[in-house]
């Protein structure tokens, strides 16, 4: 707090030449010298009324030039490139060296030929996530949770691997540091919650499986895939899914 009521008077004397911050930058007490340029990262987690804010931070010197930039296809995001009055820049090439991931989708009792393909990609030097869509298990739901499946695929399905667990209820500094152990490669497997949803980026993790996939949303599945194929490995995305949930989950998981 004092850290931050020491910068607001230097950013409405326009001192600092270039601001970077979280959705904190948008509160109403924040001013702007004069705001030329924002630019929105993963803006598919601004509102519309906060996106609106930044364009106010440019009172008595008219409107800023405002760059969106996203790599989720959430219907927002569509909407604006298609009715929205911008300027589109598309990034449509991975970077080099990477290959495209696959995608495939198995029925609850496929669950052993997702199991198969962790052990062969870990078996090949890689490493896996498994993620859930619950922390514990719930009275109120079936659905499978990462706390007892991780103890159960160190006790029963791998056994022989070395498998971590992450989930939000974790203080952020174990979390952090069981993500460097992981990315440091001493975890074979990585069992989480959406807590890795963004900003994990471990190059040798080839292989990813969603559980309970029909309960997540286009974007976070979108996301969740983009944790694997960040090296030049071969990487895939398994999507593990109770088909009896829905047209509307089938039909998203087609897409």
């Amino acid at each position: 707090t004092a850290d931050r009521r020491a910068i607001l008077p230097r950013l409405a004397a326009g001192e600092p030449g270039l601001v970077v911050g979280t959705h904190a930058l948008i509160q109403e007490d924040v001013r702007f010298a004069k705001l030329g340029l924002a630019v929105i990262d993963e803006q598919h987690r601004f509102g519309v009324m906060q996106r609106a804010e930044l364009s106010k931070r440019g009172e008595g010197q008219g409107v800023p030039d405002v760059l969106l930039m996203t790599a989720t296809p959430i219907p927002r995001t569509l909407a604006l490139s298609v009715y929205g009055d911008l300027d589109l820049s598309y990034i449509d090439e991975l970077p080099p060296g990477r290959k495209p991931v696959s995608t495939q989708v198995y029925g609850m009792a496929q669950r052993k030929r997702a199991y198969e393909l962790v052990r062969k990609e870990v078996a090949a030097g890689r490493q896996a996530y498994i993620v859930y869509p619950l922390i514990e298990e719930s009275e109120a739901s079936d659905l499978r949770d990462a706390t007892s499946a991780a103890a159960e695929l160190a006790n029963e399905v791998f056994p022989d691997l070395r498998i971590a667990l992450v989930h939000g209820r974790i203080p952020s500094a174990e979390r952090e540091q069981l993500m460097r152990a992981f990315k440091a490669g001493e975890y074979d497997i990585l069992v989480a919650t959406t807590v890795i949803e963004v900003g994990i980026d471990v190059p040798n993790a080839s292989v990813i499986v969603i559980e309970h996939a029909e309960r997540f949303g286009l974007a976070q599945l979108h996301q969740l895939r983009g944790r694997v194929g960040r090296g030049s490995d071969a990487a895939y995305c398994l999507l593990v899914a109770d088909w009896a949930q829905s047209a509307e989950a089938k039909e998203r998981l087609r897409v």
